[in-house]
């Protein structure tokens, strides 16, 4: 291990020495400017007003992919018009072979990775740091995000008020007409406005990626830094302060052994923006009935699993709470509000009332959000607090803190941190690299508090030809964050990654290879600095094609020590010891956007003191642009001593988009674990901008000989929105 970790300033040197080029990617005009009219446009996909014909027009798009700085194959221009109330977009994507055009989804907040679109970034603080993604494809489907710290931050669960139409002409492409209320944005005062501004064309079938400003493939699209700007605003509206999300929900529950019981809840956020850059928010009777069900997993390790987020409240904003102390170890992890006991046998806790205020004052971001749950069995009423702040220092770097406490009648729980962090995306001119350090204490009733303590530091460096990772983090045995997660404790952890993607244009159909000649993680105790888990993977070799195909293969060796048997898997233990193995991994998978798709992964090999084969298996049917299968299946047979053990997970969907505004799913999902199927079934709907009513049906089946229904839900959720 020393001798890696001494040999790491050659692999440095090789990386700044290799891709020490400069590269221009800014083309003129690197401004657009804005055309005021006084009427209204009709956002139908045509761009027939003769306004559109007055405005300023952008055409100069540049190749991220396949060839960098090239011009686009395929001609795209972006006009953009406003007046006192929308910001109007208005693209035209010509296409010489517009029977190709690849869109596969058509509801609202689709994944776009693999189908042709639009995507524009707006910045109106032109801070080089904070943005908004929209994002439209030729089926009319939209999406939209919240970027943040020039791209480090990305949050797709955030919902903007806008709409966008698309029209397709089979001769010529398809354009698409946008119209952005200034109410959806948050922009400062004054008369005159300078915004960032970004676009980016994916044309799929191509594989080509074009920009019009900052297409360096070591960038992406949410570097807001690399940005052009938009000009030419003037005297538009202040955004509304204030908006109110009433909601009810109704329904019943059907419980095994117990008797139907009806559900009927009201309750609502309201929302006050107390500037341009900082909104309050309050919540009462916090429902998530409308959330799709967690995805159940066999845990075949001795360490707890982590399940995402997927609660509304809790993911605007998120991405300004989370605090780095390296992977597994979170200092505020929202699931611990409203969900109790562990993350494989979770149960819901009433939210009474909570509180947020998320925004930014000057260069100063803050986060606060308190929340009150109500006593349940033998659980007290808690109170979730954290505070999060981050003051942004020189282009792309902060310093900042964050608190967290969970308190009720019986015990407190309190944590402090500090941390920095440093980026730039000028390194050699034109390349990118991170550096940071963070420092946490717990604190926690009728404890030694010490000692409670927790930090991480690392240097990466991430760029299209190699990426460079080494970090180093400790959280010893005390370290108790209950506002929280942790995957372990007492334990010092290095890491370090080397991966080269070199482009060699003679290998016809080739987009690039992958080259990974380390990526390890090295666990010592804390507390007596023995070796405890070592995992290292070697790629000798990935290949990504140009029709978006991809192989891979890996080889991999662990280590684990533990001083306790632990239970693998329906009572079958594996003892106590010390454990080296190795094993072998290939990968296949193909470009999503096709009609049908397909992902295969199998590993094999060595499996603590027996033999272990890993399968993995995912396909798509992409039958219409409004019509979409997939199912997944993974299989582990292990072979111990004692016994032979096989593991299945099942999962599948089916989606249904009528429209953008009006689209169903049904999610089935069933392991041998459990033994039991679980099926939510959901329609959206989407009858306003801003307003939803959703008709959800979760149903559970015991599968343990002849099938029986063990639990029905229904319910149905109307929120509407409004605002002044």
């Amino acid at each position: 291990m020393s001798k890696i970790l001494n040999k790491c300033p050659l692999f440095l040197g090789f990386i700044f020495l290799s891709t020490s080029f400069i590269f221009a990617q800014k083309s003129q005009p690197s401004t657009l400017k804005a055309l005021r009219i006084s009427e209204a446009i009709i956002v139908d996909g045509d761009l027939d007003e003769e306004a559109w014909d007055e405005a300023d027009e952008i055409s100069n798009f540049k190749q991220r992919e396949l060839n960098e700085g090239k011009p686009a194959t395929e001609e795209t221009n972006v006009k953009i018009l406003y007046n006192g109330e929308y910001l109007y977009i208005g693209v035209e994507a010509n296409d010489s072979e517009a029977d190709k055009i690849t869109a596969t989804a058509s509801k609202r907040d689709f994944n776009w990775g693999s189908d042709d679109n639009i995507e524009i970034i707006l910045g109106p603080f032109n801070n080089n740091r904070d943005a908004y993604l929209f994002v439209v494809n030729p089926n009319n489907a939209i999406a939209d995000a919240i970027v943040t710290d020039d791209g480090k931050g990305f949050n797709k669960d955030w919902n903007g008020v806008w709409e966008a139409k698309v029209a397709i002409d089979e001769d010529e492409g398809w354009e698409a007409e946008i119209a952005i209320p200034f109410s959806t944005l948050k922009f400062p005062g004054g008369n005159e406005q300078v915004w960032a501004l970004n676009i980016e064309r994916n044309i799929r079938r191509k594989n080509e990626q074009v920009l019009w400003q900052g297409w360096s493939r070591d960038y992406n699209l949410e570097n807001i830094s690399q940005a052009g700007k938009l000009i030419g605003l003037s005297a538009i509206s202040t955004v509304k302060s204030w908006e109110f999300k009433p909601y009810v929900t109704a329904g019943f529950a059907d419980e095994k052994a117990q008797r139907v019981k009806g559900k009927f809840r009201v309750g609502g956020d309201i929302n006050y923006l107390i500037s341009p850059k900082m909104k309050l928010n309050f919540t009462v009777n916090t429902d998530f009935s409308q959330v799709e069900s967690d995805r159940e997993q066999i845990n075949l390790s001795r360490f707890s699993l982590l399940f995402p987020e997927k609660r509304d409240f809790f993911l605007e904003g998120k991405k300004l709470f989370e605090f780095n102390l390296g992977d597994g170890a979170q200092t505020f992890y929202s699931r611990r509000i409203g969900l109790t006991g562990d993350e494989e046998e979770r149960k819901e806790v009433p939210i009474i009332a909570g509180a947020r205020l998320v925004g930014k004052t000057a260069k100063t971001n803050i986060g606060l959000m308190s929340m009150q749950t109500s006593a349940q069995d033998s659980l007290p009423s808690t109170n979730f607090s954290v505070l999060r702040v981050k003051q942004e220092i020189w282009q792309q770097s902060d310093i900042g803190f964050i608190m967290t406490s969970r308190y009720d009648n019986e015990n407190y729980n309190f944590l402090y941190g500090i941390d920095f962090n440093y980026a730039t995306s000028q390194l050699f001119d034109d390349k990118n690299l991170k550096m940071g350090l963070a420092f946490s204490q717990s604190s926690t009733e009728n404890k030694n508090n010490k000692s409670a303590l927790g930090y991480n530091a690392y240097i990466e460096y991430p760029n299209d030809f190699a990426e460079f990772y080494l970090g180093t983090s400790r959280i010893s045995k005390e370290f108790n964050p209950r506002v929280g997660f942790l995957q372990r404790k007492n334990y010092k952890l290095i890491s370090a990654l080397l991966q080269l993607n070199p482009r060699p244009g003679f290998l016809p159909y080739v987009k690039n290879l992958e080259f990974i000649p380390f990526d390890l993680q090295y666990y010592l105790t804390d507390d007596n600095n023995e070796l405890e888990s070592f995992e290292y993977e070697l790629r000798p070799l990935a290949v990504e094609f140009r029709s978006g195909d991809l192989i891979e293969f890996n080889i991999q060796r662990f280590f684990e020590r533990f001083d306790t048997p632990f239970e693998l898997f329906d009572e079958q233990f594996i003892p106590q010891g010390e454990y080296w193995f190795s094993r072998y991994e290939i990968g296949i998978e193909t470009f999503e956007g096709r009609a049908l798709f397909a992902e295969a992964q199998m590993s094999w090999g060595d499996y603590y003191s027996g033999k272990g084969k890993e399968i993995e298996a995912i396909a798509g049917l992409n039958i219409t642009s409004q019509f979409n299968l997939s199912a997944d299946w993974e299989r582990n047979i292990i072979h111990l001593r004692a016994k032979s053990i096989t593991t299945d997970e099942f999962g599948s969907r089916i989606e249904y988009a009528l429209n953008p505004q009006l689209y169903s799913s049904l999610f089935a999902q069933w392991n041998n674990e459990d033994d039991e199927a679980l099926l939510n079934f959901r329609i959206t709907w989407l009858p306003r901008s801003g307003s939803y009513f959703y008709f959800v049906v979760n149903q559970e089946f015991n599968t343990d000989g002849l099938l029986a229904v063990t639990n029905t839900t229904v319910l149905s959720k109307l929120t509407w929105f409004f605002n002044y």
